[in-house]
């Protein structure tokens, strides 16, 4: 009952047998494997053994167990509250109540020492308060259960947990039954009606989580295209929807389409088409699984024709399970653009996979983030006992996303680039933590690193303190008002510099980080020319590079096409060249698309070809005045641009050669996909058009340069109905 397998019978079969139609549109290749791609795969299986990816059948078999102690404490409790409510002892014992379980357990990709995200549904008997009261108190009582703790304010309230070694997260629905038998399904939309939202919330995962299975054709290749998939993206540092990249769901989601539009394929070719697919993907048009079902029951769906937020959605990938919901709204301009970027390298990587030149090690290894830029954001969170500080830093983190958004809203910031990673306080650099009331440095410090781009531009001055201190303000209000505040909390903003990173990080690290990033440069330089003569250092697609994988990519004509149509004037008045898209998710999209208005995510594609044209020999060697201003710097931060020179203390400097904008890979969003006339790529020039394209902050951006041209254009350039577009030659 609680096996994280599943039989294909929902979802298809294997190859060779009659390929069922899965997804908005048909498939683009339906072709069997290969022989050097079946070895491809177990190559790629081998590969991953390394990083624990895959678990023991005794670990396996213990998490069944306590799942089952589990279900079984469930049904004692919902038996005992409801005789205490003076229900006969005998319909008490018929009641029931179960466990269900979701997320990456529950589709059988959970790694070695992985949490269980589980759901408690009970019968309507048992009130919310009941489970955050009685049941709670039950858990604490079993000698397994340890840092049992509930977060009842939460978004979707859950009770967090360590059950006999594994951590448990728990949510609970109230259904509106008088019982739940052993062998209830969730997939019901009915069941939601009359239902409270939290309730609504907490099935939501388990109800998209077997909707996902049964979208998929092979759930084998699907699996272990989702860990490849999900490893990669935890090495390279976009594995945090709290923090604006892509959550777990998000990721099973877009592996999930990539089988659609491949049925047949083994898991080796699953993951170089996922690159292929998402690097060209024509964001913001939604990621969909199947078609929205026709359900009202009175819940909020993702609809951008009815809800204006929609619209200012940056990546919308939509859960296939009603109500559907955009799974990854916390993106942000900066997270968006990281995100890109990774999607084009993994392009690359895998393109050399599969033609043998890198072996598949090479896509997980996690590139260099403190020697990519030469300032940063340093948050320290200090606490005076373990207890506190897990709380204190949760908080946190679940609010850093806003920091991002204030630094995003100043226009000369061009990108605010946080490490997921939380870092712990180094024995050697304690006496840059925090001191508590008695003067002395607090014992628990955690630290988050922020990169900072600046835009380049003559004696800048950048004041970030208003930024800085309303993001840590805001955190101490809602501190306050969840009750969580107590002595020796505390937050705090510094501005670094990467010479300076040695008094907070281990230096046995930036060794190893100086190490990635010089290997890296070197194999950038003796892999060709190209990459370095357009400015792009920092491992962002060259336009050769795009212009080859373009021309790879003619199995996705195949694909739905949408009709060729003149691109709105560009920036600069001119009108951009026109482009032919091959459309994935086509015209059955259009019950979203239609009539979208514009989103941020599509201004940039406004941006004129012919303006490539006269930036694309640019290279900055003007020397430039960066001077920001944060809470507690004692100093100004100058920094120089010039791409030739290097920096005084005889650090490589990477962040000197291209902005932010140049590492923007190529997507056919911001006008990266070029037709048969134009042979070459300017990332910067695409990416310039909407430095700061946070939807949130599109009246703040409307004063800069690019901003105004947002709000223009902006209208004239709204999608068609095809849900995603892949250029193709």
């Amino acid at each position: 009952m609680w096996n994280s397998e599943r039989s294909q019978s929902n979802g298809g079969g294997g190859s060779g047998s009659a390929t069922k139609t899965l997804g908005m549109t048909s498939a683009i290749s339906t072709a069997e494997p290969k022989p050097e791609d079946i070895q491809k795969t177990k190559e790629l299986e081998k590969s991953l053994e390394p990083f624990n990816v895959f678990e023991a059948e005794e670990e396996l078999n213990h998490r069944m167990e306590i799942l089952a102690k589990l279900n079984t404490l469930v049904k004692q409790w919902v038996r005992d509250v409801s005789i205490s409510k003076n229900m006969p002892e005998a319909m008490a014992e018929k009641l029931g109540g179960k466990i269900y379980t979701f997320g990456s357990y529950r589709l059988g990709v959970h790694h070695k020492g992985a949490d269980i995200d589980a759901l408690c549904v009970a019968p309507r008997n048992i009130e919310r308060a009941d489970y955050f009261g009685s049941f709670f108190e039950l858990l604490k009582q079993q000698p397994e259960v340890t840092e049992c703790r509930a977060v009842e304010e939460a978004f979707v309230p859950v009770i967090k947990m360590n059950f006999d070694g594994i951590e448990i997260d728990l949510l609970f629905a109230r259904l509106a039954l008088k019982e739940i038998p052993d062998n209830f399904d969730l997939r019901d939309d009915m069941l939601l009606k009359n239902l409270d939202q939290k309730s609504v919330r907490s099935l939501n995962g388990c109800r998209v989580t077997d909707e996902i299975l049964r979208l998929v054709p092979n759930i084998d290749n699907f699996r272990l295209a989702l860990r490849t998939i999900k490893l990669w993206a935890k090495r390279h540092g976009i594995y945090s929807n709290s923090l604006g990249y892509f959550g777990g769901v998000s990721w099973a989601m877009l592996v999930a389409r990539t089988c659609q539009l491949y049925p047949n394929a083994v898991a080796a070719t699953l993951v170089h088409k996922f690159f292929l697919v998402f690097s060209r993907w024509k964001w913001p048009q939604p990621v969909l699984l199947k078609q929205p079902d026709n359900v009202n029951l009175g819940f909020q769906v993702w609809d951008p024709r009815v809800n204006v937020q929609d619209r200012f959605h940056l990546m919308p990938i939509i859960t296939p399970a009603y109500p559907q919901q955009n799974s990854t709204f916390n993106v942000s301009s900066s997270t968006r653009k990281v995100m890109l970027m990774e999607f084009n390298r993994g392009m690359q990587i895998t393109d050399d996979i599969m033609m043998g030149k890198q072996m598949w090690e090479k896509l997980f290894e996690a590139p260099s983030f403190f020697y990519r830029y030469r300032h940063f954001i340093v948050l320290l969170v200090t606490s005076s006992n373990a207890d506190d500080h897990l709380e204190w830093c949760g908080l946190v983190e679940s609010k850093i996303r806003y920091l991002i958004q204030n630094l995003e809203r100043n226009q000369h910031i061009n990108l605010a680039h946080v490490n997921p990673k939380c870092y712990e306080q180094h024995e050697q650099n304690s006496a840059t933590t925090l001191n508590g009331a008695d003067g002395k440095p607090t014992p628990f410090c955690s630290l988050w690193f922020i990169g900072l781009e600046f835009e380049r531009s003559e004696n800048l001055n950048v004041d970030l303190t208003e930024s800085i201190q309303s993001f840590t303000d805001s955190v101490h209000k809602h501190a306050v008002h969840i009750k969580l505040l107590k002595d020796g909390m505390k937050i705090e903003a510094r501005h670094v510099r990467r010479k300076q990173l040695t008094q907070y990080l281990d230096p046995n690290l930036l060794k190893r980080e100086r190490k990635i990033s010089d290997s890296y440069t070197q194999s950038s330089s003796s892999s060709g020319g190209t990459a370095s003569a357009s400015g792009n250092s920092n491992g962002s697609a060259s336009p050769a590079d795009a212009g080859s994988r373009k021309r790879k990519s003619s199995d996705l004509a195949s694909s739905l096409t949408s009709p060729v149509a003149a691109s709105p004037a560009g920036s600069n008045g001119s009108a951009s060249k026109k482009r032919r898209n091959d459309s994935f998710d086509g015209a059955s999209n259009s019950s979203f698309c239609s009539t979208t208005s514009t989103t941020p995510g599509q201004t940039t594609e406004t941006q004129s070809m012919e303006g490539n044209e006269t930036t694309t020999t640019t290279t900055t060697t003007t020397a430039v005045s960066n001077t920001a201003t944060v809470p507690g710097d004692t100093g100004t931060l100058s920094t120089s641009s010039a791409a030739s020179s290097s920096p005084a203390n005889g650090e490589r400097d990477e962040s000197a050669a291209p902005s932010s904008s140049a590492e923007e890979p190529p997507s056919s969003a911001e006008g990266g996909m070029l037709d048969d006339e134009s042979c070459s790529f300017d990332p910067a020039t695409a990416a310039a058009s909407n430095p700061n394209g946070n939807p949130h902050n599109s009246t703040n951006n409307s004063n800069s340069g690019s901003g105004s041209n947002d709000s223009s254009n902006g209208n004239s350039s709204a999608p068609a109905a095809s849900a995603a577009e892949v250029a193709c030659s």
